[in-house]
């Protein structure tokens, strides 16, 4: 019977009920219990949480999508309204996206849960990113399957989650929740990287930030971006990115170098030098074509640069390649 709002589904009149959400969840269905968050601190964070629009529109969306899709019910109340927050909520769907033999998901789901909630800059990230989620990606349903269903979202948080124990100086747990990251989304982020709030990975398959790298707010990462290093120095060694950039599906950004705020690098782009703020760069490697209007243009996704853009560029590459071949001769 679909859930009504407001109302609380009894388990207690169903053995058989809550045997099957057992088995078909690894971690306990009910949700991340007050008593296991973690200090009072946990206590008093997840009591204030009041007025949340970010955690209201996902258990709208799940109400209505389990009256829908009644084959979906149990796996929505499982994931989402079971849960008190959305911080609950999210740490019962990574450790189920994350969990392996050795790796159980209720050790990861207190672990998670912990971390969020002893953290105000995760909790307000995590927020932010969910709506840059559903703001950028036209084909994006509703805050509910950013939660539930990208694994660009889900990366993302992981992270947080594992930049959080490296700052507290559990590295080793740190690298392994990366491991994992890697292995089952595809997403490749040193915990010790630095990224900012307002993030999109959108499709996120293959994206790769390294241990020094900075990425500021509000920018938008495609599919396939590396922000690497350019050798084997230890040391500052990776792009720092500064806000509103957005970043064209497998653009490669290697060496401690520069992308200023609100810049494009164009899909393909190898990028080896500074990119001036709000300035379009293309090729390989990368030279400049034009210039951004808009002050984000992460925000606005609009990845076409122009005709005349593309005609500038390929007469300046002309131009290049011939002055290059007079001076060989003339040599």
């Amino acid at each position: 019977m679909p859930l009504l709002q407001g109302e609380t589904p009894d388990f207690s009149a169903s053995k058989s009920m809550e045997y099957r959400m057992e088995k078909l969840f690894p971690v306990y269905a009910m949700g991340l219990s007050k008593a296991n968050v973690g200090g009072d601190v946990s206590l008093e964070i997840l009591d204030s949480i009041v007025g949340d629009p970010i955690w209201d529109a996902v258990r709208e969306e799940a109400k209505l999508e389990a009256e829908k899709e009644p084959i979906l019910s149990s796996f929505l109340y499982a994931s989402i309204l079971s849960h008190d927050c959305l911080e609950q909520a999210l740490a019962f769907v990574l450790a189920n996206r994350l969990h392996n033999p050795t790796l159980l998901a209720t050790q990861l789901m207190d672990i998670i849960g912990k971390v969020i909630l002893n953290d105000r800059d995760i909790q307000r990230a995590i927020r932010l990113d969910m709506q840059a989620f559903k703001d950028r990606d036209p084909s994006c349903l509703s805050h509910c399957s950013v939660l539930l269903y990208l694994k660009g979202y889900h990366s993302l948080q992981s992270y947080r989650v594992a930049h959080a124990l490296w700052n507290h100086g559990r590295k080793e747990l740190a690298l392994a929740l990366q491991s994992r990251i890697s292995e089952v989304f595809g997403v490749d982020i040193h915990p010790a990287a630095q990224i900012g709030e307002e993030i999109l990975l959108d499709h996120a398959t293959g994206v790769v930030i390294g241990e020094t790298a900075v990425v500021g707010n509000r920018v938008s990462l495609m599919q396939g971006v590396t922000l690497g290093g350019s050798g084997k120095e230890i040391g500052d060694r990776h792009p720092k990115v500064a806000q509103g950039a957005l970043i064209g599906a497998s653009a490669t950004i290697l060496g401690n170098i520069k992308i200023g705020e609100g810049a494009m690098i164009a899909a393909g782009s190898l990028v080896l030098k500074d990119v001036p703020p709000h300035s379009m760069v293309a090729g390989i490697p990368a030279r400049l074509i034009g210039h951004v209007h808009e002050q984000d243009p992460s925000l606005t996704m609009k990845h076409d640069a122009t005709k005349d853009y593309f005609e500038h560029a390929m007469d300046g590459q002309s131009t290049g390649a011939m002055d290059a071949t007079r001076n060989d001769k003339e040599t």
